[in-house]
């Protein structure tokens, strides 16, 4: 599907006109180009995905579609409810879908400052989700949610490529919180719905809080392991403990010791894909290196 065409607020209205007419008058606007789709906010209250590079975004977009309207009314911050579903047509031939717009400002531009609202809003949107999803739930794409000795492979390659570039002070550091992490023992309760890619551009702020989260596209059943370790990368220095008691249940010891996995690998991707954006590379954020380098030194200073 690498020949999509453009997409530009006319294709979009000329979209709604064909399918959705009562939503064509809303003047669209282009919010965000993500890894797969493009984010058009549609008027004041709503938002459309297009999908523009990655063949299997169709997919997960319906995989939203279908998921999130039952999730959103028991989560305690606001998510995108998908409100209409958009069909391959001769004007566009994938799907895409219109939600509800999320309003705040992504948390790589807008961090986080006030530690213990932000580590006590993250621990309650967590708890709510991590809830047991039934066998029928999708499993996570590239190995999330699983054991970490399936993305070990993956972790070495974000680590040597790091240290290559020399964006790594202290590896063997880092290299031991991995070592430790991928020897804990694996979860053996009930898969637990995750969100499965928390990273700092898609959760919203704002006065300093957390107030969305957005992007559900990998929504998954497997270890909550997964989702605590964005703890380290979306949270200020100092407010991690808070935010792991906040967490119910509390998680033991041996799960702490995957989300620090997870946690590692989540900062590894962040910061070679913002070294490529400091360096005009394709795909790079300059924005995700100041968390990574922060979560970084969140591990390394906590490291037992």
């Amino acid at each position: 599907m690498g020949g999509t065409k453009h997409i530009d607020a006319e294709l979009i209205t000329a979209l709604l006109r064909e399918q959705h007419p009562d939503l064509a008058a809303l003047p669209p606007t282009l919010g965000a180009v993500g890894w797969g789709n493009q984010l058009w906010r549609l008027g004041n209250d709503l938002a459309v995905r297009m999908p523009w590079s990655a063949d299997d975004t169709d997919e997960l977009l319906l995989k939203e579609y279908a998921l999130l309207p039952d999730l959103a009314p028991r989560l305690p911050l606001p998510i995108p409810v998908p409100k209409r579903l958009g069909r391959p047509s001769m004007l566009f031939p994938r799907t895409w879908i219109v939600t509800t717009w999320i309003q705040g400002e992504p948390a790589d531009r807008a961090p986080t400052s006030l530690g213990s609202e932000a580590a006590d809003t993250l621990a309650a949107f967590l708890a709510a989700l991590h809830q047991p999803a039934p066998s029928t739930a999708p499993t996570g794409r590239h190995g999330r949610g699983g054991p970490l000795a399936a993305i070990n492979d993956s972790v070495a390659h974000f680590m040597n490529d790091a240290i290559d570039r020399q964006l790594i002070a202290n590896p063997d550091q880092v290299r031991e919180i991995w070592h430790d992490a991928i020897n804990a023992p694996d979860w053996n309760g009930p898969a637990m719905w995750l969100h499965a890619d928390l990273h700092p551009a898609n959760l919203l702020t704002k006065d300093g809080n957390f107030c969305g989260v957005v992007d559900f596209e990998d929504m998954c059943a497997g270890d909550p392991a997964c989702d605590l370790g964005s703890g380290w990368l979306l949270l200020p220095d100092g407010a991690i403990d808070r935010f792991l008691k906040g967490y119910s249940p509390a998680p033991e010891k041996a799960t702490l010791r995957r989300a620090r996995g997870w946690a590692l690998c989540k900062a590894l991707v962040c910061l070679i894909v913002g070294d490529n954006g400091l360096h005009g590379r394709p795909g790079g954020k300059a924005t995700w290196a100041p968390p990574a380098q922060a979560a970084l030194r969140r591990l390394v200073s906590t490291a037992s």
